[in-house]
Protein backbone atom coordinates (compact mmCIF):
# COMPACT_ATOMS: atom_id res chain seq x y z
CA UNK A 1 0.00 0.00 0.00
CA UNK A 2 1.17 3.52 -0.78
CA UNK A 3 1.16 4.76 2.82
CA UNK A 4 3.47 1.91 3.84
CA UNK A 5 5.96 2.71 1.09
CA UNK A 6 5.86 6.40 2.03
CA UNK A 7 6.65 5.50 5.65
CA UNK A 8 9.54 3.33 4.51
CA UNK A 9 11.01 6.31 2.68
CA UNK A 10 10.91 8.57 5.75
CA UNK A 11 13.62 8.97 8.36
CA UNK A 12 12.65 8.83 12.05
CA UNK A 13 12.48 12.62 12.57
CA UNK A 14 10.07 12.87 9.63
CA UNK A 15 7.94 10.05 11.05
CA UNK A 16 7.84 11.73 14.46
CA UNK A 17 6.88 15.02 12.82
CA UNK A 18 3.78 13.39 11.37
CA UNK A 19 2.49 12.91 14.93
CA UNK A 20 2.16 16.66 15.57
CA UNK A 21 -0.40 19.31 14.66
CA UNK A 22 0.88 22.81 15.37
CA UNK A 23 -1.30 25.84 15.97
CA UNK A 24 -0.92 28.71 13.51
CA UNK A 25 -0.39 31.74 15.74
CA UNK A 26 -2.79 34.52 14.71
CA UNK A 27 -3.96 32.19 11.91
CA UNK A 28 -0.81 32.91 9.90
CA UNK A 29 2.12 30.84 8.70
CA UNK A 30 4.80 32.71 10.62
CA UNK A 31 8.52 32.21 10.99
CA UNK A 32 8.09 30.00 14.07
CA UNK A 33 5.70 27.69 12.20
CA UNK A 34 7.90 27.50 9.11
CA UNK A 35 10.88 26.68 11.32
CA UNK A 36 8.95 23.91 13.11
CA UNK A 37 7.94 22.39 9.77
CA UNK A 38 11.48 22.52 8.38
CA UNK A 39 13.42 21.60 11.51
CA UNK A 40 10.98 19.47 13.55
CA UNK A 41 9.23 18.10 10.42
CA UNK A 42 5.78 18.95 11.84
CA UNK A 43 3.21 17.33 9.55
CA UNK A 44 -0.10 19.04 10.37
CA UNK A 45 -1.32 22.49 11.45
CA UNK A 46 -4.51 24.11 12.73
CA UNK A 47 -6.12 27.52 12.89
CA UNK A 48 -6.12 28.70 16.50
CA UNK A 49 -8.14 31.92 16.43
CA UNK A 50 -11.55 33.05 15.26
CA UNK A 51 -11.16 35.07 12.07
CA UNK A 52 -13.51 36.89 9.69
CA UNK A 53 -11.08 37.21 6.77
CA UNK A 54 -13.04 34.76 4.59
CA UNK A 55 -12.35 31.88 2.24
CA UNK A 56 -9.91 33.55 -0.15
CA UNK A 57 -7.64 34.89 2.58
CA UNK A 58 -7.64 31.55 4.43
CA UNK A 59 -6.82 29.83 1.13
CA UNK A 60 -3.70 31.98 0.81
CA UNK A 61 -2.53 30.67 4.19
CA UNK A 62 -3.33 27.02 3.45
CA UNK A 63 -1.61 27.19 0.06
CA UNK A 64 1.49 28.58 1.77
CA UNK A 65 1.36 25.73 4.29
CA UNK A 66 1.05 23.02 1.62
CA UNK A 67 4.00 24.57 -0.23
CA UNK A 68 6.14 23.56 2.77
CA UNK A 69 5.64 19.85 1.98
CA UNK A 70 9.15 19.43 0.62
CA UNK A 71 11.35 16.36 0.41
CA UNK A 72 13.45 17.48 3.36
CA UNK A 73 10.60 18.62 5.60
CA UNK A 74 7.87 16.00 5.17
CA UNK A 75 9.05 13.66 2.39
CA UNK A 76 6.53 15.46 0.13
CA UNK A 77 3.62 14.42 2.38
CA UNK A 78 0.93 17.11 2.52
CA UNK A 79 -0.55 18.63 5.65
CA UNK A 80 -3.77 18.09 7.48
CA UNK A 81 -4.93 21.68 8.00
CA UNK A 82 -7.63 21.83 10.66
CA UNK A 83 -10.05 24.27 12.24
CA UNK A 84 -12.66 24.19 14.97
CA UNK A 85 -15.62 24.63 12.63
CA UNK A 86 -18.49 23.39 14.80
CA UNK A 87 -21.00 26.24 14.61
CA UNK A 88 -22.52 28.77 16.97
CA UNK A 89 -19.93 30.23 19.33
CA UNK A 90 -17.30 27.79 18.04
CA UNK A 91 -16.82 28.67 14.39
CA UNK A 92 -13.18 29.59 13.84
CA UNK A 93 -13.43 30.49 10.16
CA UNK A 94 -15.91 33.21 9.24
CA UNK A 95 -16.30 36.00 6.71
CA UNK A 96 -16.86 36.09 2.93
CA UNK A 97 -17.51 32.61 1.53
CA UNK A 98 -18.27 30.98 4.88
CA UNK A 99 -21.85 30.40 6.00
CA UNK A 100 -22.84 31.37 9.52
CA UNK A 101 -23.19 27.91 11.06
CA UNK A 102 -25.79 27.52 13.83
CA UNK A 103 -24.87 25.93 17.14
CA UNK A 104 -24.83 22.15 17.42
CA UNK A 105 -27.87 22.40 19.67
CA UNK A 106 -29.76 24.03 16.78
CA UNK A 107 -28.29 21.53 14.28
CA UNK A 108 -29.53 18.73 16.53
CA UNK A 109 -33.10 19.88 16.04
CA UNK A 110 -32.95 19.45 12.28
CA UNK A 111 -33.76 16.22 10.41
CA UNK A 112 -30.60 14.20 9.88
CA UNK A 113 -30.95 14.42 6.08
CA UNK A 114 -31.12 18.20 6.28
CA UNK A 115 -28.06 18.32 8.53
CA UNK A 116 -26.09 16.10 6.14
CA UNK A 117 -26.88 18.48 3.27
CA UNK A 118 -25.97 21.48 5.42
CA UNK A 119 -22.68 19.92 6.51
CA UNK A 120 -21.83 19.12 2.89
CA UNK A 121 -22.15 22.82 2.05
CA UNK A 122 -20.06 23.85 5.06
CA UNK A 123 -17.48 21.23 4.10
CA UNK A 124 -17.30 22.49 0.53
CA UNK A 125 -16.56 25.95 1.91
CA UNK A 126 -13.74 24.52 4.02
CA UNK A 127 -12.32 22.69 1.01
CA UNK A 128 -12.44 25.91 -1.00
CA UNK A 129 -10.36 27.48 1.76
CA UNK A 130 -7.88 24.58 1.70
CA UNK A 131 -8.99 23.21 5.07
CA UNK A 132 -9.20 19.41 4.98
CA UNK A 133 -9.82 18.49 8.64
CA UNK A 134 -12.56 19.72 10.96
CA UNK A 135 -12.11 19.40 14.71
CA UNK A 136 -15.82 18.53 14.87
CA UNK A 137 -18.41 17.14 15.57
CA UNK A 138 -18.87 17.27 19.33
CA UNK A 139 -20.34 13.91 20.39
CA UNK A 140 -20.57 14.77 24.09
CA UNK A 141 -24.00 14.31 25.69
CA UNK A 142 -25.10 16.86 28.30
CA UNK A 143 -27.78 15.49 30.66
CA UNK A 144 -31.14 17.31 30.37
CA UNK A 145 -31.39 20.44 32.46
CA UNK A 146 -27.65 20.74 33.18
CA UNK A 147 -26.47 23.01 30.34
CA UNK A 148 -25.92 25.99 32.65
CA UNK A 149 -23.49 24.08 34.89
CA UNK A 150 -21.51 22.35 32.12
CA UNK A 151 -18.89 24.92 31.13
CA UNK A 152 -17.13 23.16 28.20
CA UNK A 153 -20.23 22.04 26.26
CA UNK A 154 -23.64 23.01 27.63
CA UNK A 155 -22.96 26.67 28.34
CA UNK A 156 -21.64 27.05 24.78
CA UNK A 157 -24.51 25.04 23.19
CA UNK A 158 -22.01 22.63 21.60
CA UNK A 159 -24.01 19.42 22.08
CA UNK A 160 -26.34 18.00 19.43
CA UNK A 161 -28.77 16.84 22.06
CA UNK A 162 -29.37 15.68 25.60
CA UNK A 163 -29.52 11.95 24.89
CA UNK A 164 -27.04 9.67 23.10
CA UNK A 165 -29.40 8.80 20.25
CA UNK A 166 -29.98 12.42 19.23
CA UNK A 167 -26.35 13.38 19.73
CA UNK A 168 -25.03 10.34 17.90
CA UNK A 169 -27.38 10.42 14.93
CA UNK A 170 -26.76 14.12 14.29
CA UNK A 171 -23.01 13.85 14.78
CA UNK A 172 -23.06 11.01 12.24
CA UNK A 173 -25.10 13.16 9.84
CA UNK A 174 -22.54 15.96 10.18
CA UNK A 175 -19.75 13.45 9.45
CA UNK A 176 -21.57 12.17 6.35
CA UNK A 177 -21.94 15.68 4.94
CA UNK A 178 -18.34 16.66 5.61
CA UNK A 179 -17.09 13.36 4.19
CA UNK A 180 -19.01 13.88 0.96
CA UNK A 181 -17.31 17.29 0.67
CA UNK A 182 -13.87 15.73 1.13
CA UNK A 183 -13.26 17.00 4.68
CA UNK A 184 -12.09 14.65 7.43
CA UNK A 185 -13.83 14.92 10.80
CA UNK A 186 -13.02 14.51 14.48
CA UNK A 187 -15.47 13.15 17.04
CA UNK A 188 -14.77 14.75 20.42
CA UNK A 189 -14.18 14.73 23.42
CA UNK A 190 -14.01 11.01 24.25
CA UNK A 191 -15.29 9.61 26.56
CA UNK A 192 -17.39 12.77 26.99
CA UNK A 193 -17.28 16.18 28.67
CA UNK A 194 -21.03 16.49 29.11
CA UNK A 195 -21.04 15.63 32.82
CA UNK A 196 -18.16 17.77 34.10
CA UNK A 197 -18.35 21.28 35.53
CA UNK A 198 -15.18 23.10 34.45
CA UNK A 199 -13.55 23.51 31.04
CA UNK A 200 -10.19 21.72 30.59
CA UNK A 201 -9.03 24.56 28.33
CA UNK A 202 -8.93 26.82 31.37
CA UNK A 203 -8.93 24.53 34.42
CA UNK A 204 -6.89 21.66 35.79
CA UNK A 205 -8.35 18.81 37.82
CA UNK A 206 -11.55 18.38 35.81
CA UNK A 207 -13.22 15.13 36.96
CA UNK A 208 -16.15 13.03 35.76
CA UNK A 209 -17.39 10.79 38.57
CA UNK A 210 -20.34 9.31 36.65
CA UNK A 211 -19.32 7.85 33.27
CA UNK A 212 -18.53 4.14 33.18
CA UNK A 213 -17.03 1.87 30.54
CA UNK A 214 -20.53 0.54 29.82
CA UNK A 215 -22.23 3.93 29.90
CA UNK A 216 -25.17 4.55 27.56
CA UNK A 217 -23.73 8.03 26.92
CA UNK A 218 -20.86 6.39 25.00
CA UNK A 219 -23.47 5.46 22.37
CA UNK A 220 -23.06 8.80 20.63
CA UNK A 221 -19.36 8.10 20.09
CA UNK A 222 -20.17 4.60 18.85
CA UNK A 223 -22.49 6.20 16.29
CA UNK A 224 -19.64 8.37 14.98
CA UNK A 225 -17.34 5.36 14.76
CA UNK A 226 -20.00 3.41 12.87
CA UNK A 227 -20.31 6.43 10.55
CA UNK A 228 -16.62 6.09 9.69
CA UNK A 229 -15.20 9.09 11.54
CA UNK A 230 -11.43 9.04 10.88
CA UNK A 231 -10.33 10.92 14.03
CA UNK A 232 -11.43 10.77 17.67
CA UNK A 233 -10.20 13.41 20.13
CA UNK A 234 -9.50 12.41 23.73
CA UNK A 235 -10.52 14.59 26.67
CA UNK A 236 -8.18 16.04 29.29
CA UNK A 237 -10.44 15.09 32.19
CA UNK A 238 -10.18 12.20 34.67
CA UNK A 239 -12.94 9.55 34.66
CA UNK A 240 -12.87 8.04 38.13
CA UNK A 241 -15.11 5.08 37.23
CA UNK A 242 -12.98 4.15 34.19
CA UNK A 243 -9.38 5.05 35.15
CA UNK A 244 -9.05 7.17 38.29
CA UNK A 245 -5.24 7.31 38.02
CA UNK A 246 -4.85 9.11 34.69
CA UNK A 247 -6.31 11.86 32.55
CA UNK A 248 -8.16 10.20 29.67
CA UNK A 249 -5.54 11.39 27.17
CA UNK A 250 -2.86 9.57 29.18
CA UNK A 251 -4.92 6.43 29.87
CA UNK A 252 -4.36 3.22 27.94
CA UNK A 253 -7.53 1.95 29.62
CA UNK A 254 -9.51 4.72 27.92
CA UNK A 255 -7.72 4.69 24.54
CA UNK A 256 -6.69 1.08 23.95
CA UNK A 257 -9.16 -0.66 26.22
CA UNK A 258 -12.35 1.34 25.70
CA UNK A 259 -12.06 3.32 22.45
CA UNK A 260 -10.11 0.84 20.36
CA UNK A 261 -11.02 -2.39 22.15
CA UNK A 262 -14.63 -2.10 23.25
CA UNK A 263 -15.88 0.41 20.65
CA UNK A 264 -13.72 -0.85 17.79
CA UNK A 265 -12.21 2.45 16.61
CA UNK A 266 -9.46 1.90 14.03
CA UNK A 267 -8.59 5.47 13.06
CA UNK A 268 -6.38 8.23 14.39
CA UNK A 269 -6.56 9.08 18.09
CA UNK A 270 -5.91 12.81 18.51
CA UNK A 271 -5.27 14.71 21.73
CA UNK A 272 -7.18 17.70 22.89
CA UNK A 273 -4.67 20.55 23.02
CA UNK A 274 -1.68 19.46 25.08
CA UNK A 275 -1.01 23.14 25.78
CA UNK A 276 -4.32 23.54 27.65
CA UNK A 277 -4.55 24.53 31.31
CA UNK A 278 -5.48 20.95 32.26
CA UNK A 279 -1.90 19.77 31.59
CA UNK A 280 0.09 22.99 32.01
CA UNK A 281 1.78 21.76 35.20
CA UNK A 282 3.40 18.83 33.35
CA UNK A 283 6.67 19.20 31.43
CA UNK A 284 5.76 19.57 27.74
CA UNK A 285 7.81 16.59 26.63
CA UNK A 286 6.21 14.31 29.20
CA UNK A 287 2.73 15.21 27.94
CA UNK A 288 3.63 14.04 24.43
CA UNK A 289 5.32 10.85 25.61
CA UNK A 290 2.48 9.91 27.97
CA UNK A 291 -0.12 10.43 25.23
CA UNK A 292 1.77 8.18 22.80
CA UNK A 293 2.39 5.54 25.49
CA UNK A 294 -1.34 5.46 26.21
CA UNK A 295 -2.11 4.69 22.56
CA UNK A 296 -2.53 8.16 21.07
CA UNK A 297 -1.39 9.13 17.58
CA UNK A 298 -1.71 12.86 16.79
CA UNK A 299 -0.55 15.48 19.31
CA UNK A 300 -2.27 18.87 19.11
CA UNK A 301 -0.42 21.85 20.57
CA UNK A 302 -1.01 25.57 20.25
CA UNK A 303 2.53 26.96 20.49
CA UNK A 304 5.69 26.23 18.57
CA UNK A 305 7.76 26.56 21.74
CA UNK A 306 5.90 23.75 23.48
CA UNK A 307 5.88 21.60 20.36
CA UNK A 308 9.64 21.87 19.88
CA UNK A 309 10.10 20.53 23.41
CA UNK A 310 7.61 17.75 22.73
CA UNK A 311 9.30 16.69 19.49
CA UNK A 312 12.71 16.63 21.17
CA UNK A 313 11.39 14.42 23.97
CA UNK A 314 9.76 11.98 21.55
CA UNK A 315 12.91 11.84 19.42
CA UNK A 316 15.08 11.13 22.45
CA UNK A 317 12.83 8.37 23.75
CA UNK A 318 12.45 6.75 20.33
CA UNK A 319 16.23 6.68 19.98
CA UNK A 320 16.58 4.97 23.35
CA UNK A 321 13.66 2.52 23.53
CA UNK A 322 12.84 0.27 20.58
CA UNK A 323 9.32 -0.43 21.85
CA UNK A 324 8.58 3.28 21.91
CA UNK A 325 10.03 3.63 18.40
CA UNK A 326 7.57 0.93 17.32
CA UNK A 327 4.70 2.96 18.81
CA UNK A 328 5.90 5.98 16.84
CA UNK A 329 6.06 4.01 13.61
CA UNK A 330 2.58 2.56 14.13
CA UNK A 331 1.10 5.99 14.87
CA UNK A 332 2.84 7.51 11.84
CA UNK A 333 1.43 4.70 9.71
CA UNK A 334 -2.11 5.53 10.87
CA UNK A 335 -1.57 9.20 10.05
CA UNK A 336 -0.24 8.35 6.59
CA UNK A 337 -3.17 6.02 5.96
CA UNK A 338 -5.55 8.88 6.83
CA UNK A 339 -3.54 11.21 4.61
CA UNK A 340 -3.75 8.75 1.74
CA UNK A 341 -7.54 8.77 2.09
CA UNK A 342 -7.39 12.59 2.01
CA UNK A 343 -5.19 12.67 -1.11
CA UNK A 344 -2.17 14.08 0.75
CA UNK A 345 0.49 11.53 -0.13
CA UNK A 346 2.83 12.02 -3.08
CA UNK A 347 1.19 10.44 -6.15
CA UNK A 348 -2.05 9.86 -4.17
CA UNK A 349 -3.80 13.10 -5.07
Amino acid sequence: MLFRSVLAGMNMPQRIGQLFSLGLANDRLGTAEVSAIRNQHVGSVWFTATTTIGVAAIRAVTDAVQAQATSAATAHVGFFIAANQEGGLIQALQGPGFSTIPSALVQGGRPVGTLTADAKLWGEQLRSAGVNLDFAPVADVVPPGTDATNQPIGVLRREYGHDPLTAGSHAAAFIAGMTSAGVATTAKHFPGLGRVTNNTDFSAGVVDTVTTANDPYLGSFKATIDAGVPFVMIALATYTRIDPAHLAAFSSIVINGLLRGKLGFRGVVVSDSLTAAAVAAMPAGQRAIDFLLAGGDLIVARSATAMIAMVAAVQARAATYSKFATLVNNAALLLLEAKQAAGLLPCSG
